[in-house]
């Protein structure tokens, strides 16, 4: 099972098992960090935001149109802005590291 990598806001790192095909946002409430997610995963609030270690950027698939325009109304969006809804665990993910970034 892959692992992931999450920098919690207070600057912890954790290291999650990550099932294939689940999204990152459903590993990192599985494990009880502190993501909003309200929408549960459908890409309609951009309270599940993440900052992507850059090093794995252009191993993702890019984003969509939808995710795009919620990441306009994130607070402090930066160019490894993603939301984790949208990031679906493969096995080439094994390792991907993300950053909470700051509450909604």
């Amino acid at each position: 099972m892959p692992k992931i990598r999450v920098i919690d806001r207070h600057g912890e790192l954790h290291e999650l098992e990550a099932p294939v095909g689940w999204s990152v946002m459903e590993a990192i409430r599985e494990a009880r960090l502190p993501i909003e997610a309200a929408c549960g995963g459908c890409c309609a609030c951009a309270t599940c935001h993440v900052y992507v270690d850059p090093a794995w950027l252009a191993r993702l698939e890019p984003p969509h149109a939808d995710e795009t325009m919620m990441l306009d109304e994130a607070l402090q969006v930066r160019d490894e802005s993603r939301l984790s809804c949208q990031i679906k665990i493969t096995p080439e993910l094994d390792g991907l590291t993300v950053t909470l970034a700051p509450e909604f």
